[in-house]
């Protein structure tokens, strides 16, 4: 009899046990950790490798205004080249009317640290005459807008007035960051946008990407 009495004590701790230890349980399924740029270069070499391949276009008819005759107006009184300033600068004071007067702006092309809204510049990442080149000429005037301002896809990005300049309308090829440490960002997202707006690529082009790709580190 007594030793009925205590299995039946045993079994009634491990039922009120197991739901106990069921709750504390840590999740199973693990967060999903972050990307590394050995990961994403990969990612890029697959979709790099699914782009269309071809000769560029002419480069006739293209003006800067078929993509926008100015930064287009997004919230309130901001307009896109307003937003991309106040994403990419620190401490940044804007006027009344949306644009900075004051804040720190890192250009990562060159590694420029620069405290005056004079010496930035927002950049395409793929520059709008290129994009033209490699597609962009056959789109409507409403989607080379949206292209030229798209706050989603990484085609905007705050630099220096010189080395914004010194890029121009080049593609990889031709052109790349002083820094090498951002080239792997900077191949990345060129094919990131390429993907997105279905444009294509010379082989030139590819190769260039490719070499960039090399640099991506854990």
């Amino acid at each position: 009899m007594i030793f009925l009495r205590r299995a039946v004590h045993v079994v009634v701790l491990t039922l009120l046990v197991i739901p106990v230890t069921a709750v504390l349980a840590p999740p199973v399924a693990a967060e999903p950790r972050k990307r590394s740029h050995a990961e994403g270069a990969a990612l890029a070499r697959r979709v790099l490798a699914q782009l269309k391949v071809a000769r560029p276009l002419s480069i006739r008819g293209y003006s800067r205004k078929k993509f926008q005759a100015r930064w287009a107006d997004r919230r309130g009184k901001c307009d896109t080249r307003e937003l991309v300033l106040a994403r990419d600068g620190r401490r940044v004071r804007r006027n009344a009317s949306c644009h900075p007067v004051k804040g720190v702006w890192y250009s990562p092309y060159d590694g420029k640290r620069l405290k005056s809204e004079k010496y930035v510049d927002v950049d395409h990442v793929v520059p709008l005459a290129y994009a033209w080149r490699s597609g962009a000429k056959r789109w409507s005037a409403a989607k080379r807008r949206a292209f030229a301002n798209d706050l989603t896809r990484p085609e905007l990005l705050t630099v220096s007035h010189s080395a914004n300049i010194a890029k121009g309308g080049k593609g990889p090829q031709s052109w790349r960051p002083q820094r090498r440490a951002h080239w792997c960002r900077y191949a990345t997202s060129w094919i990131t946008v390429k993907r997105h707006y279905r444009l294509f690529v010379t082989r030139g082009e590819k190769k260039a990407l490719l070499n960039m790709l090399r640099t991506c580190r854990r």
